[in-house]
């Protein structure tokens, strides 16, 4: 039996999903009428960045030409400081006891200044304090705290406690409340605020507020932000200890002083394991707390 042939051929019907569209017409962008005057905004900027720039190399003597003729006086510096000694009694013994001292002051100036930080950040924050006294005095101690360096405050209080790791503690107390205040008080401000707005509706006092309602909320950031302070203030601790407070900075300048250059080579790679460690534990408590 054969096919018919049919009526019309198959390839003449049209589609009308097949068909081409018509190209979209493309509107003209709007040209910026701010486009100059931001322009002369960025250019003026780059201008006074380059000027301070200038006044800054000039007002610090910037010279890399004197970096390069002094390569003589570095080159004995580092031959003078290899190899490291390692002698343990005179050397290394020592140095791991101050470097323990170190990690305490750094420990203690870092734990030791949460309630005080704590308390100025809730006074300094506007979500948790309405009284613009309160709100004024607090950001301008915890301003103070943190203008005046910690080994500012180091040498005022070995003037007064005298020599030793004390001072140091006291020192990072001090510029600890401070930063660590601020950077709580900007993360109560940032918090959602509705827990604390049911709260409120509901009759609960100002300080049932606050401690059910905002810092339960911020409570992970306190804790990295403490973590991170930590990690800061055992390098601060190093520094303090340049200037009397103790730990294994007190032994790095003694060894400078003294012209033991590879004894202060073998201090400096134990605080780079110091430093190390704790950096590493640190990130691991956070990335824990992350999850």
């Amino acid at each position: 039996m054969s096919l018919r042939t049919p009526p019309y051929p198959v390839n003449t019907i049209s589609n009308p999903l097949s068909a081409p569209k018509p190209a979209p017409h493309k509107l003209p962008v709007p040209r910026d009428p701010h486009r100059a005057g931001k322009a002369l905004l960025w250019g003026l900027a780059t201008v006074v960045i380059v000027l301070f720039h200038l006044l800054a190399v000039a007002g610090t003597d910037f010279d890399p030409s004197l970096l390069v003729d002094g390569w003589r006086g570095m080159a004995r510096f580092v031959t003078d400081a290899f190899p490291p000694d390692l002698n343990w009694d005179q050397v290394i013994k020592p140095g791991l006891e101050a470097t323990l001292v170190t990690l305490w002051i750094g420990l203690l100036g870092t734990t030791l200044s949460i309630p005080s930080a704590l308390l100025l950040a809730v006074f300094a924050s506007r979500t948790t304090t309405s009284h613009p006294a309160a709100y004024q005095i607090s950001r301008a101690v915890l301003s103070f705290f943190r203008a005046v360096p910690d080994i500012v405050f180091a040498l005022i209080f070995v003037t007064a406690v005298g020599l030793g790791p004390f001072a140091g503690v006291l020192a990072l107390i001090c510029h600890n409340t401070g930063v660590m205040g601020k950077l709580w008080a900007e993360s109560m401000e940032e918090t959602d605020q509705g827990p604390q707005d049911a709260l409120s509706t509901a009759g609960a006092s100002r300080l049932q507020q606050i401690t059910h309602g905002s810092l339960p909320l911020v409570i992970p950031q306190f804790v990295g932000l403490l973590l991170y302070r930590f990690d800061v203030n055992v390098r601060s601790s190093l520094v303090l200890g340049l200037v009397g407070a103790g730990g294994i900075g007190l032994l790095i300048n003694q060894a400078i002083k003294s012209f033991q250059f590879d004894t202060m080579l073998t201090h400096i790679i134990i605080v780079l394991i110091l430093i190390i460690v704790v950096d590493q534990a640190s990130g691991f408590i956070r990335r824990k707390l992350a999850v």
